[in-house]
């Protein structure tokens, strides 16, 4: 028979609603080490490898002169368009002026997170130009499903960050685009966003924006994040380029991102593919800190494989996790935040693949330590598609990784050991005063997984998980309330959006 106890029980439940009654976090704080998948020798090789792909092979910085003096200024060799740099230049460069971590502020303070150190941030899916529900099966985006999932990643508390081009509202011109998402991205939601990078002069119209929505003035805070991709192997162009320089100007972050499909755009092998990273992001960031010395950067990897049966990326496999903890390590080297992973899988469905295929790239990115995360919710068939059912389903496990990477937690209350000492061999520990004062919080819960019986199940309705995210999605749009904003940069944005929207042509490419 379990004895009654006393004293402790009550308090210690009233201490853990208290805590949970304390706002969320901004950021993701990793209390676990980063896995380090490769020895120091092993990646004092790839180092070196890198610095022989800059000095031998070298860069190609197409169409943007001025990338080309100042890295002749820097004392690398410029023939035509080709950058070739001396062993060693790069990495001098970057990591003696790119900052280690900085902090991106947010519209609403409380939501201002820390890029670097122990801090990961989860931003939702960029770039697809479909959207998949199980309503209406997979179509083409528009601004109302861009708007959408800007008020979805409002909402949950894991993701920590507003994204970019969530998905591309191929109703709106190309010309016009960038201004309704940035537009939708300062009124629905007051966490960090990203700006536009498709032209130079887009990412212009996104800093001025930024500093309408900010009183007018950045006042040297970096604000926006942006994603600047190399046209892999060994290629930048003009329009990244140009955008990179416009937000290292104004002191806005940039995340310098080889996009690389394994086999395609670089060597087959894991080990090449990750020298080849190095090497171009490590360009790409020079540039940026000859821009402006200072300019927040962020180190950027995307890869992933391929099937050399058909030539369609794929997600998921043993070789772009390999890399995903390789060049994070490199990254941590070189002394600069790192972006990868996400929830990534080549299912066009929200089904047993993508769910394999997503944790297989989710788990990686924790444990390496990446410290910005897109495309952490929403993502399908390969990038093509955002999905509403995938992206609650991804959000809600990134509330689980969380409390994953709290790690063990040894405080005198997680030890239980006088819960342990003062019970009987043999007696159960529900209803104990230990148990009572943390089951409410002892253990993370999923919002959208199914625990109950088979026929609780069944009397329900029967509904898998996707049928479950269905109709969370839709319950969550419908009680969104945006947050508030005041009314002179209101007037402001929609006057800059008008004007421009009407000096602009209407062009869809």
């Amino acid at each position: 028979m379990t004895r009654r106890r006393s004293g402790g029980g009550r308090a210690a439940r009233q201490a853990q609603r208290a805590a949970r009654a304390l706002r969320r976090e901004p950021f993701l704080t990793r209390r676990l080490r980063p896995y380090e998948l490769v020895s120091d020798e092993g990646l004092e090789l790839l180092e070196h490898n890198a610095d022989t792909i800059l000095e031998t092979v070298g860069i190609e910085f197409r169409d943007h002169p001025r990338a080309l003096e100042l890295f002749a200024d820097a004392g690398a060799d410029v023939d035509g368009t080709r950058v070739r740099f001396p062993r060693g230049l790069c990495r001098e460069i970057v990591s003696s002026r790119a900052p280690a971590s900085f902090e991106l502020v947010a519209r609403n303070p409380d939501n201002t997170v820390r890029i670097g150190g122990d801090a990961t941030v989860f931003a939702p899916n960029y770039g697809s130009p479909f959207v998949h529900d199980l309503d209406t099966g997979r179509r083409y985006a528009t601004l109302e499903d861009f708007r959408n999932f800007v008020k979805l990643a409002y909402l949950h508390p894991h993701l920590h960050h507003s994204g970019g081009t969530v998905c591309e509202p191929v109703d709106v011109p190309v010309s016009k685009r960038h201004l309704d998402m940035v537009d939708a991205h300062l009124r629905y939601s007051d966490k960090p966003f990203m700006g536009s990078v498709t032209a130079p002069e887009r990412a212009a119209d996104s800093v001025e924006m930024a500093r309408i929505a900010f009183g007018g003035d950045l006042a040297n805070r970096t604000v926006m994040i942006s994603l600047i991709n190399a046209s892999s192997p060994l290629v930048w162009d003009h329009s990244m380029l140009g955008a990179a320089e416009i937000y290292a100007e104004a002191n806005q972050a940039t995340i310098i991102t080889p996009f690389i499909l394994a086999g395609a755009m670089a060597p087959a092998t894991s080990a090449g593919v990750a020298a080849q990273t190095l090497a171009e992001a490590l360009a790409g960031m020079t540039f940026v800190q000859l821009v402006r010395p200072g300019a927040p950067v962020v180190f950027g990897s995307f890869a992933s494989s391929m099937s050399m049966q058909t030539g369609a990326p794929t997600f998921g496999t043993p070789e772009p996790a390999l890399v995903l903890y390789t060049v994070a390590a490199l990254a941590r080297r070189l002394g600069v935040p790192f972006r990868s992973g996400g929830a990534l899988t080549a299912s066009k469905v929200p089904d047993a693949q993508a769910a394999y295929e997503s944790m297989a790239t989710l788990v990686p990115t924790l444990m390496a330590g990446v410290h910005f995360v897109l495309h952490a919710a929403g993502w399908l068939e390969g990038g093509l598609a955002i999905g509403y059912e995938k992206f609650v389903l991804d959000a809600d496990q990134l509330g689980l990784l969380a409390r994953f990477a709290q790690g063990l937690d040894l405080s005198d209350n997680a030890q239980a050991l006088e819960a342990i000492c003062s019970h009987q061999p043999g007696e159960h520990f529900l209803g104990t005063a230990h148990t009572l004062a943390n089951f409410e919080t002892a253990f993370a819960r999923s919002e959208l997984a199914d625990n109950t019986s088979f026929e609780e199940w069944s009397e329900k309705g029967s509904l898998d998980a996707a049928r479950r995210a269905n109709a969370v999605w839709k319950d969550r749009l419908a009680s969104y309330e945006p947050p508030p904003l005041d009314d002179a940069v209101d007037a402001a944005l929609t006057e800059f959006v008008e004007r421009r929207r009407a000096e602009l042509p209407d062009a869809f490419e």
